[in-house]
């Protein structure tokens, strides 16, 4: 609980968890493609990884902003069987 009347002050839960689940998908795989860069020859220079790992912290937000209703749902349902 953040101590703020709901719905008064700041970013709203889900997009704020979007927002975390999207810089999680951009830092791992920044980390993904350094990992490699060290085992194997670099295979995108570092602007290029920043650009695809922007397109997959957008896709990784997206996608949490747009499932997280329906799998908040199939969690609700499933805790009552």
């Amino acid at each position: 609980m953040s101590g703020y009347p709901s719905g008064k002050r700041g970013i709203d839960p889900r997009s704020k968890s979007a927002f975390l689940w999207g810089l999680v998908g951009f830092l791992s795989f920044l980390v993904l493609v350094q990992g490699y860069a060290l085992l194997a020859d670099p295979i995108a220079t570092i602007t290029q990884a920043l650009a695809l790992a922007a397109l997959v912290g957008l896709g990784a937000g997206s996608g949490a902003y747009l499932l997280e209703p329906r799998v908040a749902a199939w969690a609700a349902d499933r805790g009552d069987a």
